[in-house]
Order: C-alpha cells, then structure tokens, then sequence
C-alpha cells in the first residue's frame, strides 16, 4: 500500500510493482558499495501523502533494504513498517509490512573476518530482521555506531506488541461505515433464513432485539437460547437445532461437551434434511465410558427421514478431525471420542489432521526453503539465484515444486492435502448419500471449522460467490467462534465491563530465521543475533490461511466454479493479517461485542466492496472465467485431484516475484475477454440483424413465388383463352366475317366481324354479363380492359360470293331444283348452322308451317 489516494485500492500485502525502479539503482546505493558517510540525515518530509488516516510516523531511521539493495528510509507507524526509496520517493512493497503481520524481528551484527583490509567503519554491520506472516523475510541495514536501529526496534516493541486492545490501528482508524443492515447479527440471521428456504426474508436489529427472529421449518429451527452467551461464550447469540429438541435439553447437553460447544448445526439442505454439524469433543473421560442422554438424543435427531420416498432415517457419519491417538490421548484430559453403539445409525471416522503446532512449524519450514532458494533472498548476497545460479532454476516453481519432499521437508502440501481430502469425503457423503455429518477436533473452533467452511463450499453454489464467501466466513469463522486474536498473536478481550484489556499471550524463546544465517561467498564469517523479538505465542498458528490456501487449491482446481479470483483471496487474507479492520478482532462474537468492536473500527467488507466499485465487473477480484451454470451443484473433486501445490500469489510473491507473473498475465487475459466480450456483442448484434434480414428475404421469397404462382395461372389462363379465341376467330371467318380488337376507346381499333348475308343489311352488336355497352355496339370489360365490337353487314354488291355458300348450297337437303327452299322460314339454312357448328335457330322450327308441295313427289 503507497498512498491514501492513488494506492488504498490495491491490497496491504500489494505485489512489488515497482521492483524495476529499485534495481536502476541496485549497486550504487547497495550494502557494500553505499558510503555511509555521505548519508543524510532522514527526514519525513512529503510523507504525508503515503499515510493513512490516522496513521503517525513513531519512529525511523535511514538504512538498506538488503533483499533487493535499495536505500531508503525506514518509517514506523502505529499501523506499519514503511520503506521509502531514496531513488525514487516510492513506497517499496516488499519492505513496507503492517505491523500486526509482523511475527517476530531480530537485531543481528555481522562481523567482517579479521584477515581482510577494511577500514574500521565496515567493520560491523548492524541488521534487522523482520519475518513476516505472509512469508517475507526482510533485511534492513543501519549505517554503524548510530541509533536509528535501536530507534526503529524499540518502535517495533511497542506497536507490534500493544498492550490494549484498544491500541491497535483498527480503533484509530475510525468507526465502521457500515449501515445497520450489515451489522454481524442481521447477516447470520438472514444467512440462517435462506438455509432454511426462507431467503426472502430479512431481519433487522429491531426484530432480533424483539426476539422475532426465531423461525422454523419441518426439520429445524432458530433458538436464541444463548442470546446472553451463558450456554457457550464462543458460540453465536442464535443457533440452528433440530425442531424436535427443546431449549432445556440444549441446555443438558452443552455440559457433555468440551467448552459446552454442542453438536449446532452449520449447514442444512433443504431439499433433501441432510446437514452439517459441528461441536467440540465429548467429555467421555479416561475409560472412554461417560454418557449422556441430552446428548445422545441431540445428535440422534440430526437423523431425520428420508425425503426421497424411501422408508427409514438417514445415516449419521461422526467426523473426528483428529488422528486416533491424538483422540484416545485426549481421554486422560476428559475428552475423547465418541462411541458408534451409543449413538442412532452412526459411523465414526477419523481424519488425521495434525494440531495447530504442526501447521505452525510447518510453515516456518515452508517460509525458511522459500527464502533460502528464492530469487529475493532475505541475506542480499549469498544467493546464487539472484546473480543467475544454476541452482533450484533459478527459483523457477516448477523445479521448486518437483515433489513435496523438496520444500525442505515442509510438510505444507501434505496437510493442506489433509484438509481437502477430508472436506471432499464430507461433501460427498452429504451429497450422494443424503447422510448428515457431525464434524469435530478437540475445541471445535479449528480443524472443525476448515473441513466444515471448505465442505459447505463444495456443496453448495451460493458460498462461491463473493457475497456467499463473505457469508460463509462471517457464520462457520467468527460468529463459531474462531480464536483469531490468538491465532494472529493480537491481544484479546479478556475482562469484562470496565475491565482492562489484557493480552493473552505468552513470549516464546527467541528464534532467529535460519535463512539469514547462511554464509557468505568469503566476506563474512560471524553473525551473531543480538536481540529477537518474538510477536506470536505458544497459541499462534496460521489456521485461517491455510484454510484460504485450500481455497486457493479449488479455485485452481474449479476456474469456471468461483466468482471471485485469487487476488481477491490474497487481498482479504492481507487485509486479515494486517489487523487493519474490526471484523477479525477478539476470539468471538461475544468478546467483539463487549469490546464495542463493530461500533469501533472499520468495517473490511465495505473497504472491498469499495475496491471493487470503483472498477466494476472488471475489477482484479473478479473471476473471468466464472460460468454459474457449468457447476451450479456440489462440486465432488476425485482423489486424485488433491493434489495441492504451491499457491503462487501468496507464497512466491516476496521470494520469487517472477513466478506471481500470472497476475499480470490474468489482467491481460481479462483484457483479451473485455475484447472478447465487445466482439461477442458486436457478433450477436451482426446475428440478429441477419436473423432479421433473413427473415425478410424468406418473407419476400414466398411473396414472389406466390407471385409467380399466379402468374404462371394468368398465363396458362392466357393461354388457353387465346387458344379459344383462335378457334372462334377461325370459325368466324369461315363464316367471311372479319374481327378486330383494339385495347381501350382511343384506339379506334374494335372487334369486327362483318357477314354478307342473303337478307337485307344489318348489324349486330352482341353483349356479355361481364361488360357494358358503349357507344354504338362496344362492349367493355371492368375486368380485361378490353372493348369488343362485332359488326355484321350485309352488302351484296361488295362482297364477293362466299365459297362456302355455293358449298351450303349444293349440300343443303331443303333445296329446290330451281333455287329455292323447301323450308323457307328455316333460320338454321339461312345461317348455315348446320355446316359451321353455330346453335341452331330451334324458335324457327315453332313457326314452321308445313306445306303440301313438301310432301308431293318431284
């Protein structure tokens, strides 16, 4: 972190990003080449705008920063210790660490061996060691025989070691922004109504001062049994229970468990009633043979019918987090584990998880190898690695990581392994079997905690959502009880009403960092520490980080199934370690609320939430690659997919910065995916318009083949009108009639037909149902546009004989010798419709009148 305003957006434990702007001066201003004699005295001027609010400068002192030879000055505040670039006037990350990250730091004088020709000034060196939760391990040089490292330790006694509660910089700092609907116990209740399918539901401060919180389901219910914390101190003010059971009988059962932490439980499902439980041990004593009804009906009724249709109660797995000695050697305390024949459909299974000792010394181990073989070694001189050795490659993860074994016998994988293959057994069992689980270690607030937070991140969706982790943190971590003041070394709530705050701690022998002693290619040969100070006590241990770290694993595991990424781990786990917020202070939700903690202090999820306004949904701690729908089950990892490895952007960040590339490499990546997206946009628009455009031409494409149905119908029509009107027009003129057509009036064209008939002249004008007269003898047609006019004239002088009557003539059977007609008054003769094929004149048979000549011989 560098300044308030250009730099509170990026996390307290922020990579070195600025590491090429020290290396400009690597060597000028290094441990051997710097001439201390021309060494200003420090000043403070111009750091005001790298402090936080509330932030005081306590002490400081010019000095070297060995692990990359920068020169600078070193700052202590009531919050951190800072280094600030002589060179460039920047906050150096790697040498700026919160105090309460702080785990110890030691004075240490390196002597020059008394066979080489130096002046007496590079006689001594004196050097400061600062180890680090967050495995950093860093070196800062003081220029001899002055009193800035003693200025600068003594600063760090005081503020890395509050006596009061209330000296930490989270009480300076400010009170919370919070409103009240993010008050720790309205989001446990709301969190406990959608457990229980009540989701829309929300509560409120006033509604749990009035105890109206208390709802329920089929299977269970809220109790606010321990609103005043006098069952259990480090349980919640409200807890989930089987319907079934009374708060008396709550009451009965607490005292069969150690610190009266009885089986709660912490996750239910509420489609199928299978849960997850937890508690602390069973207060079976040395004979392994105490009892306890309440008890034993209280884990009994987490058994409860199946919902499936199938007859019967569901199993019972009882998950000891412990190794089975470890639980049978609790016997001779009192405690134990408990018996599968006392208790309904139980088995009981035991996960081997070593104890907070274990995974403390194994990450001091972890932290020890990373240095001693990192690109950024904490002694500045010595590595091979930094001047380009063969050596491990070069700090390159790969080779560093090449089996468990080469972490210097860390034994980190292994138990982040443990704790995995645990969590997937419980999640499975819960998910495939429909089983409930009871979960529990010694206290219940440590081993039981990782394997319930990681089990109920496996099974349910909801918890790998930003929002859902944040839930999921506030309910299994602080509101059960996890004691995060011991475990960070911070001082805890330890008095009640006016009370002082104590610390609750106890010093360990000093313990100087290994990897600092490693001697030099032939320039020293004697380091002595002077003085350590140890910030932990025997109850320190990084419990909650390795738990982050084996989220770190899922998520790497998972890509599509988080919605945050690991910066957003890395962030919250710094922001955890620096003590810089409320949340993560006491031992519980009881002591957080008689120290007035929420009252007090900032609030770290509105400072995250505040993080990621500012950038929106492309913020660093968003997933890119997050796809709800892809693993919107329980996720089920097989065994052989347990198999951890180093989480880089944690644990290679300070001693192998090369290797935490991948943050750049994920912006680019987000960056690709910005571009991505607005091609995938752009290609859903072009889509659409397609689908539109294509629609249209199919539209269009039926419109002209129904068009050209029709046409192809007028044709054929056409056609076969012409065919018609060519058989009527050769038939008329057979008769020697002529026809004309023309298209409308102004043509002056029409339809003739013009006869010579025997009879005197006349014209006929002939007329259809579909058409009116015009003028003299037109007919139009509304339909065709079409005048016809037929004209029959009779002119004997001008019309030459017709064939075809000399032909009627010789043919007609009602001829005379002479000429005449047999039948005169016969129209059918006189118009030759018996050899043309016109209708016959039948009305001319009516008027026939029958002659005697017909019948007399000729």
């Amino acid at each position: 972190m560098a300044s308030p305003s250009a730099r509170r957006s990026n996390s307290l434990g922020e990579a070195e990003t600025r590491l090429t702007e020290s290396e400009k001066i690597e060597g000028k201003c290094g441990l051997d080449a710097a001439d201390w004699t021309k060494i200003d005295q420090p000043a403070s001027c111009g750091l005001s705008e790298f402090l936080f609010k509330a932030e005081r400068v306590m002490a400081e002192g010019y000095g070297v920063l060995v692990n990359t030879d920068e020169a600078g000055t070193v700052f202590v505040t009531n919050f951190r210790l800072l280094f600030l670039s002589e060179g460039s006037r920047d906050v150096i990350a790697l040498g700026t660490i919160p105090l309460a990250t702080i785990e110890k730091f030691n004075k240490i004088v390196i002597k020059q061996p008394s066979g080489t020709r130096q002046s007496e000034k590079t006689l001594t060196r004196r050097l400061l060691q600062v180890v680090g939760k967050d495995m950093r391990i860093i070196i800062f040089a003081f220029r001899p025989r002055t009193k800035q490292r003693r200025a600068v330790f003594v600063a760090l006694s005081r503020w890395t070691r509050p006596a009061r509660l209330w000296d930490l910089y989270a009480f300076s700092s400010g009170p919370s922004r919070c409103s009240t609907t993010t008050n720790p116990k309205v989001r446990l209740v709301n969190e406990y109504y959608r457990l229980l399918g009540m989701g829309s539901l929300r509560s409120s401060i006033a509604a749990i001062e009035r105890g109206s919180f208390k709802l329920s389901n089929d299977w269970w219910r809220i109790s606010d049994v321990n609103a005043s914390y006098d069952m259990c101190t480090t349980y919640p003010f409200a807890l989930v229970v089987p319907k079934s059971i009374r708060d008396k009988d709550l009451l009965k059962a607490c005292t069969f468990r150690a610190r009266c932490r009885l089986p709660i439980i912490s996750w239910c499902d509420k489609r199928t009633g299978a849960v997850l439980a937890r508690s602390s041990q069973p207060l079976v004593g040395l004979m392994m043979n105490m009892r306890s009804n309440a008890d034993e009906n209280l884990v009994g009724a987490l058994c409860t019918r199946l919902s499936s249709g199938k007859e019967g109660r569901r199993k019972l797995y009882i998950a000891d987090a412990r190794p089975r000695k470890n639980a049978l050697a609790n016997g001779a305390m009192g405690g134990g584990s408990e018996s599968s024949s006392n208790y309904f459909q139980s088995e009981i299974v035991f996960f081997g998880i070593d104890n907070i000792h274990a995974m403390r010394e194994s990450l001091v181990r972890l932290r020890d190898y990373l240095d001693t073989h990192g690109t950024k070694s904490s002694d500045g001189m010595s590595s091979f690695l930094r001047n380009g050795g063969w050596t491990w490659g070069g700090g390159n993860l790969s080779s560093m990581s090449a089996s468990v074994s080469t972490f210097g016998d860390s034994g980190w994988l292994i138990h982040i392994q443990n704790v995995l293959a645990g969590s997937a057994w419980i999640a499975a069992r819960v998910a495939l079997e429909s089983a409930s689980m009871l979960v529990h270690c010694s206290d219940g607030w440590d081993r039981t905690t990782q394997l319930v937070a990681l089990a109920s991140l496996l099974l349910d969706p909801y918890y790998r959502t930003i929002d859902g982790f944040q839930a999921l943190v506030e309910k299994d971590w602080l509101a059960f009880g996890h004691p995060f003041s011991d475990r960070a070394g911070m001082p805890s709530f330890t008095g009640s009403g006016n009370m002082p705050l104590e610390i609750s701690r106890h010093s360990s022998s000093p313990n100087i960092c290994t990897s600092s002693l490693r001697q030099s290619s032939g320039s020293l040969t004697s380091q002595a520490p002077v003085s350590s100070n140890t910030q932990h006590s025997n109850n320190y241990s990084p419990i909650f980080l390795q738990w982050v770290d084996c989220v770190s694993q899922l998520l790497r595991m998972y890509p599509f199934a988080f919605e945050f990424s690991s910066a957003f781990l890395v962030d919250f786990l710094d922001c955890v370690l620096s003590c810089r917020f409320g949340n993560f202070l006491c031992n519980s939700e009881n002591e957080r609320e008689k120290a007035g903690v929420f009252e007090a202090c900032s609030c770290l999820w509105t400072y995250l939430d505040d993080m990621r306004a500012s950038e929106g949904s492309s913020h660093v701690h968003y997933n890119i690659f997050y796809k709800p729908s892809k693993h919107d089950g329980p996720l089920l990892p097989p065994a052989a997919a347990l198999a951890p490895t180093l989480w880089p952007q944690f644990h290679l960040r300070w001693s192998c910065p090369s290797e935490t590339q991948s943050g750049k490499v994920e912006a680019q990546c987000r960056n690709m995916m910005e571009k991505y997206s607005e091609l995938q946009r752009a290609k859903d628009v072009a889509e659409r318009y397609t689908r539109e455009i294509t629609t249209t031409v199919k539209a269009l494409t039926a419109d002209l083949l129904n068009a050209n149905q029709v046409s192809n119908s007028t044709v054929a029509l056409a056609k076969k009108a012409s065919r018609e009107n060519t058989g009527i027009k050769r038939a008329i003129e057979s008769l020697g009639c002529r026809v004309h057509v023309s298209a409308n009036l102004e043509d002056n064209h029409t339809a003739d037909i013009e006869d010579h008939p025997a009879d005197l002249p006349q014209t006929i004008t002939t007329s259809s149902p579909t058409g009116e007269t015009v003028g003299g003898g037109h007919i139009y047609d509304e339909k065709t546009d079409m005048f016809v006019s037929i004209a029959v004239v009779a002119n004997n002088d001008d019309v030459p004989e017709n064939p075809s009557n000399r032909k009627c003539e010789s043919l007609c059977p009602l001829r005379t010798r002479d000429g005449g007609c047999r039948w005169p008054n016969a129209g059918c003769a006189r118009l030759r419709s018996q050899f043309v094929g016109l209708r016959a004149d039948y009305d001319a048979f009516d008027r026939l009148s029958i002659q005697d000549s017909y019948f007399q011989p000729e």
